[in-house]
């Protein structure tokens, strides 16, 4: 049974960082895109950032790519986000995602593209 586990959201101020982590158990990690997504009050749940098995490729909302860098350590079946430059509207909860495919283009941006899902941690970003 694949879980996943986030950590590493908080209150922080506009201009701050903060870093997530997402820890993987029950699949072989090193086999498994992952991917990090958002959902606001309100709002559907929207892609921020994912990374494939290696690391080799890497996508990134137009929100997210100047100021969000992902990472992984296939090592510690672990999953980052690291984020600077927040902002009040990236306020979230923030949810770790896995699959065991390579989504392509487009489909990087559907949460349907990914099958396992963690129970989120919350971000707010206070102005």
């Amino acid at each position: 049974q694949v879980q996943l586990v986030e950590s590493g959201g908080g209150l922080v101020q506009a201009g701050g960082s903060l870093r997530l982590s997402c820890a993987a158990s029950g699949l072989t990690f090193s086999r498994y895109t992952m991917g990090w997504f958002r959902q606001a009050p309100g709002k559907e749940r929207e892609f921020v950032a994912g990374i494939s098995w290696n690391g080799g490729h890497q996508y990134f909302s137009d929100s997210a790519k100047d100021r969000f860098t992902i990472s992984r350590d296939n090592a510690k079946n672990t999953a980052y986000l690291q984020m600077n430059s927040l902002e009040p509207d990236d306020t979230a909860v923030y949810y770790c995602a896995a699959t065991p495919t390579l989504p392509y283009g487009s489909r990087w941006y559907s949460p349907s593209s990914f099958d396992s899902w963690g129970q989120g941690t919350q971000v707010t970003v206070s102005s």
